[in-house]
This record gives structure tokens, C-alpha cells and sequence, in this order.
């Protein structure tokens, strides 16, 4: 008796090898950035570090790291009529911050006299340039949704400092920047994820830097993609309020949310079948924050640490980054909207590193389709 295989199923291109890359390697048991394992990485380096060692490709020295955090600090402003009109922008509540900083990467595009040089020179320039704006457009944004001034770059503080810094108004405390940096220098790179992808196929058209990081910016948006953390913290919510007084369990709101086939964020990776290895990181610098600042933030990770047990033990399923993400800017105050800006803010470093490896050694990304439409007809019948 014959047999037939069922065929993978590669919908969404999974599985399949589409191209080369020097900048970074995902498997399932490391995650590589030029070498460097994220462990490592988070546990010894800056993010201005790795940010350097992706956009530049190579770890940098103390003189190379002191001239590009110089760089850094001169690019971080932001003309006022550009803030000016983020700000009016950001004003209306229905607007997603993800499209405001799309519409602030499409503007400030506009100012840079390097917008159409795709040189790789060129492009290391503007790629830093875009590194050090983001934070300023993400902080005039949050500060007009607080209706609050927006404040200037503090160029005493770090990347992450900054980052804080300019979206919240508030001198960041050192375990809070630290905390920060750690989730920034998980977040900067992850070889052809969908974003990613995204950027290289822009890029390989020929099309300019700024173009492609926008087109990297509406793929991360997506709650399947970076917008997965705001998803998994709005889901502890929804558990957390369920559950307080008592009338269910976490296991039966689990239990009710597998049989409506409730899709629950921050859960499975298409590569990490055994677990996230950027997941138990972030988990752990952020309960040490909630635990030295905020002890009634601690309430979240016990919280996720259940709901995580249960997904283990009925789904097999471990948490992604994006889990443990969600708690950890909730302990820090920071607004649930502008998680994903925030990856943005690291991220931009991995984008920009394959736009340039596309550039140098470019050919249009152009895959077949496989036609599964109706049969061939004619018109006049």
C-alpha cells in the first residue's frame, strides 16, 4: 500500500533559505550577532556597543566607541517644525504611535541631503543619524499625548537613558537605564524576521535608506510581529482583572481561553521551538527592577510566570521576548503604545545593517508565487 507524505507547509516562507547575511545568525540553540552571542552581549556590552558592531561590523575600540557615542550625541536633535508637527499629530488619540514615527522617519528623509546616496558610506552616516533622531521623535510624540513640553536630548545620558528620558520627562534611575539598555540590545537584530525582510526587499529594489526603514516600520506594527508585546501586556491585563477578586483561577481563564481559541501573545517563535534564549534575560532584569523600585509591580511577573507554566504544561508552547518585554516596561511606566516604538529605537540598527548588506551585493528579491486561482477561461465565454 503506497503512501502519501504531506508536504511541509511553507506559508509565510517557513522554513525555506532565502538569501545570505553576515550580520546575524538565529537558530535554536543561539541567537548571533556578527559573532557575538546575546548572552553575552546583553551581559558585557552597551547597546552603543552592538549598535556599533552591527552598523559598522566590528566590535569597536575605546576611541572608535568614544567617537560614534560623539556622533550620537550631536545627531540626537531634531528640528523644532519637525517635533512641532509630530506633536500635532500625536495629539489625536487615534493615532497609532508606530504611524507617527513612520510619518517622522518620512520627514526627517526630507532633511537629510544623503536621503538618495545609497553608498555604503552614505548609509553607515544616515543609518547613525537615524539611531540618534528616534528617541527625540518617540519623546515629542509621548510628550504630546501627556500634553506635557517636550524636553531636549540629555547628552550626559546614555541611548537607552535617553530613551527614557525623552518619553517620560524624568531623569531615568541607573537600574532603570540599565534595564532599558539590556531590552534594546535584545531587540537590535534578528536576521530575515518579517520587518527585516521587509527593509531588504525595499533595499533591493534600489530604493533609498529612509524608504526602506519606513516599509520596516509598518511591518513591525503588527501585533504577529513587533507589536506582540503591547498584545501580551494587554492580555495580563485582561487576566490580572479577571482574576483578582477570586471568582476564577488563572488555569480556568487559561483553560476558557483555549477552548475559544483565544490566541494569547508573546508565546511560540518560528525558530525557538525549546524557548526564546532573549526571554528568562529580560524576565530577570525586569523582576530586579520591580523588586528594587516598585514591589507591587512583582504582582505581573508572578503573574506571567503562572500563565507561563500552564502554556508550558498544556501547549508545550515557551514564551518569546516579547512576554516578558510587556512586564518589564509595565513595571518602568512606561505607556503601553510605545513598546514598539521603543524596539524601533534598537532595531534600527539591525535594519539598517541589512540595508547595507543588500546594497553591496544587490539583486532584486523577487520570489515565484504558486498559482492556485481558477482555471484558464475565455472572456467572450
Amino acid at each position: 500500500m503506497s503512501t502519501t507524505q504531506k508536504s511541509p507547509d511553507t506559508r509565510g516562507l517557513a522554513g525555506q533559505t532565502i538569501g545570505e547575511t553576515k550580520v546575524c545568525s538565529v537558530n535554536q540553540t543561539q541567537l548571533i550577532y556578527r559573532g557575538f552571542e546575546i548572552a553575552d552581549l546583553a551581559a558585557n556590552a552597551t547597546f552603543e556597543e552592538v549598535a556599533f558592531l552591527l552598523i559598522m561590523g566590528n566590535k569597536p575600540s575605546a576611541d572608535e566607541l568614544a567617537s560614534f557615542n560623539e556622533v550620537l550625541t550631536q545627531e540626537r536633535s531634531v528640528p523644532d517644525d519637525l517635533l512641532d508637527e509630530i506633536g500635532l499629530i500625536a495629539r489625536d488619540p487615534e493615532v497609532h504611535p508606530m504611524d507617527i514615527l513612520r510619518t517622522g522617519i518620512s520627514m526627517l528623509a526630507h532633511r537629510d541631503p544623503e536621503c538618495e546616496d545609497n553608498s555604503y558610506e552614505a548609509e553607515r552616516r544616515k543609518s547613525v543619524r537615524l539611531l540618534a533622531k528616534i528617541p527625540t521623535v518617540i519623546g515629542a510624540s509621548q510628550a504630546a499625548r501627556d500634553e506635557r513640553s517636550r524636553v531636549d536630548p540629555d547628552p550626559s545620558l546614555s541611548h537607552a537613558g535617553n530613551v527614557l528620558w525623552l518619553m517620560t520627562g524624568k531623569k531615568p534611575s541607573e537600574i532603570a537605564a540599565k534595564v532599558m539598555d539590556v531590552s534594546l540590545v535584545l531587540y537590535a537584530e534578528h536576521d530575515f524576521n518579517a520587518s527585516t525582510f521587509t527593509c531588504r526587499v525595499i533595499a533591493s529594489t534600489n530604493s533609498d535608506l529612509h524608504s526602506a526603514v519606513c516599509g520596516g516600520i509598518g511591518a513591525l506594527k503588527g501585533n504577529l510581529h513587533g507589536g506582540a508585546n503591547e498584545a501580551a501586556m494587554d492580555m495580563l491585563k485582561d487576566i490580572m482583572n479577571d482574576t483578582e477578586d477570586g471568582s476564577i483561577s488563572v488555569d480556568a481563564w487559561m483553560q476558557r481561553a483555549f477552548e475559544e481559541k483565544r490566541k494569547l501573545m508573546g508565546f511560540g517563535h518560528r525558530v525557538y521551538k525549546n524557548g526564546d534564549h532573549r526571554a528568562g534575560i529580560l524576565r530577570e532584569w525586569g523582576l530586579k527592577f520591580a523588586k528594587e523600585v516598585d514591589p507591587t509591580m512583582q504582582k505581573w511577573f508572578d503573574l506571567g510566570d503562572e500563565v507561563q507554566a500552564i502554556m508550558l504544561r498544556d501547549k508545550n508552547i515557551h514564551p518569546n521576548v516579547d512576554f516578558p518585554c510587556g512586564m518589564t516596561y509595565f513595571s518602568m511606566g512606561i505607556p503601553v503604545p510605545q513598546y514598539t516604538p521603543i524596539f524601533v529605537a534598537s532595531r534600527i540598527t539591525g535594519w539598517c545593517a541589512h540595508v547595507m548588506e543588500q546594497h553591496q551585493n544587490n539583486r532584486i528579491i523577487r520570489p515565484l508565487a504558486e498559482y492556485t486561482g481558477p482555471e484558464l477561461s475565455n472572456w467572450n465565454g
